[in-house]
């Protein structure tokens, strides 16, 4: 193999990531993911843990324990890196097994920040199933594994004192719901695709041309017009937003206020639709709502909250940016590579078809190919582009957090080697069995 034949392979591998990292940008990040940063980072500002870890303790009834435990992820915006840090804590300060377990599980799988990317990326069905299976089989677990070790829980409960963490007593105004709410609206406007949202209302011709040498560099990109200027605006609002946010806690300035602007720009500068071809924009449902649900937000956020608890948000959504969003660029690069050269035939017959085998295969692949929260969702993407069935693929997003090499080892510092060996197995079993029947009713209907 000569040096130009290697060099021209490397190209093409650097350009199929390249490219694929535009259409990512133009394609999944306005709508999608910048309105789940900012509902995670509002979430963990703005609703106290305690809210959710106080139902967690050994005296809350099962009722009340595992539901909490399912759905904390959610309201605490948990993610797959995070989640066993606050497992370890939870569980050495007494919570019960199985609520502890339950959140282990499910938590990065109802994180709002994988259910939206998840949506948008691969399709509402794989991340409602996303939701509801591994809720289901989440709290399946944790009932099983505290019947398990019945007789080891009922000695720890005994041994144990009371711990504060559990008789918190925080409440949530009835203003950090209402915001809440309109950011979720918001986010569901931008994804869900309807008529009354997707189709234009009215055009309006915009009094200018794009250059020729432009457009035909753009067509060579895979990008168009509308999609270069949301990936422009998304790089120039980076340094703003660095600028803004990264001593919001200190001080408000002018970048502050520019960051907060620039997001409702992008988030509106996304939602229109542009005819190929021309400058012609129509003006769309979802712009209109869009425009209405950001003005809401603002007026009842500045009337609502103090200046240090907008801080605390604009502070926790930078946060979430600067630790996921580089790990989200670099996966979608590495995903766009690796499709260049992985045969489409090996996937196919690995797990093409929606067998027990095919969806073990796919928690298989978890447990050795670990990606932190949303890294995984380009990864399934390019399984999915080159073949593999929805039903190994779901099976795949259970496991990833859950059974990779790094989240054993700090499973089984935490619970011991036995009860980790039974949790890798039932996961193994469960995630498995929720791929399956996943893809068996996607047959059905």
């Amino acid at each position: 193999m000569t040096i130009e034949t290697i060099l021209d392979y490397l190209g093409r591998l650097l350009w199929s990531g390249w490219t694929g990292l535009l259409d990512y940008l133009a394609a999944h990040v306005l709508l999608c993911l910048v309105p789940a940063f900012v509902i995670a980072g509002y979430m963990s500002a703005m609703i106290p843990g305690e809210v959710v870890t106080r139902y967690l303790g050994p005296k809350a009834p099962k009722k009340i324990s595992y539901p909490a435990a399912a759905v904390g992820g959610f309201i605490l915006a948990v993610c797959s890196c995070t989640i066993l840090p606050l497992f370890a804590g939870i569980w050495k300060r007494g919570a019960g097994l199985g609520a502890a377990i339950t959140f282990l599980f499910v938590g990065p799988a109802v994180n709002i920040l994988a259910i939206a990317y998840t949506g948008a990326a691969i399709g509402m069905d794989i991340a409602m199933a996303r939701i509801v299976l591994s809720i289901i089989f989440g709290i399946s677990i944790g009932m099983i594994m505290a019947w398990l070790f019945r007789g080891e829980e009922l000695k720890r409960a005994a041994e144990m004192a009371d711990s504060g963490l559990f008789e918190g007593k925080a409440t949530v105004r009835s203003a950090v719901w209402a915001v809440f709410l309109l950011l979720v609206v918001v986010l569901i406007v931008g994804t869900l695709k309807i008529d009354l949202l997707t189709e234009p209302w009215f055009s309006v011709q915009l009094p200018f041309e794009v250059p020729g040498g432009v457009l035909s560099a753009l067509t060579r990109l895979n990008l168009t017009p509308h999609g270069a200027l949301l990936i422009l605006t998304l790089v120039l609002t980076a340094p703003v937003a660095y600028l803004g946010l990264e001593h919001v806690l200190e001080r408000f300035n002018r970048w502050t206020y520019a960051s907060v602007a620039m997001i409702a720009l992008m988030l509106l500068l996304a939602a229109p639709t542009v005819v190929e071809g021309s400058l012609e924009v129509g003006i769309t449902g979802r712009l209109l709502v869009e425009a209405v649900l950001i003005a809401s937000i603002g007026v009842v956020s500045v009337r609502s909250f103090e200046r240090h608890e907008l801080a605390g948000w604009l502070w926790e959504t930078w946060k979430f940016v600067k630790q996921i969003f580089p790990l989200l660029i670099v996966g979608v690069v590495a995903a766009g590579m690796v499709k260049a050269i992985l045969p489409e035939q090996w996937v196919q017959t690995l797990a093409g078809k929606n067998t027990i085998w095919a969806n073990l295969v796919g928690v298989l692949f978890g447990v050795f190919m670990y990606f932190p929260t949303l890294v995984e969702v380009p990864i399934a993407r390019m399984f999915l582009d080159l073949g593999m069935h929805r039903g190994p693929l779901l099976a795949y997003l259970l496991a990833d957090p859950e059974l990779s090499i790094q989240s054993i080892l700090v499973t089984g510092r935490i619970l011991g080697r036995r009860k980790t060996s039974v949790y890798i197995v039932l996961v193994t079993i469960f995630s498995t069995l929720a791929g399956y029947i996943f893809g068996y009713f996607m047959a059905v209907l």
